[in-house]
């Protein structure tokens, strides 16, 4: 059997202003469920002139979620679109398991 990648990812999640209520885009962003997707720690980072993003962990099984299709199809989509701009992969890191 081959074994199973992972991935553990570093994203920011940038609101449309500094109106943006962050925790309602945190609380959007953690409630997108799916088998393979598990969401780790998270803090707001500012950006400027008192604007912040959300930096969010996650960890993905890669034969069961795109990070791709979870950002274009679930994050930058409705009905979290109207809390998120964009996302950004800043960082990410894949770690194959032997079963």
């Amino acid at each position: 059997m081959a074994p199973a990648a992972k991935s553990s990812v570093l994203l920011d999640v940038k609101p449309w202003g500094d109106e943006t209520d962050m925790a309602k885009l945190e609380e959007a962003v953690r409630g997108i469920s799916m088998e393979g997707l598990t969401w780790g720690a998270s803090r707001l980072v500012e950006v400027a002139y008192g604007m912040k993003k959300l930096q969010i962990m996650l960890t993905v099984a890669n034969d069961l979620v795109s990070v791709d299709g979870l950002i274009e199809d679930h994050l930058c989509a409705e009905p979290i679109d109207q809390y998120v701009q964009s996302c950004d992969i800043v960082g990410c890191n894949v770690e194959y398991i032997d079963y």
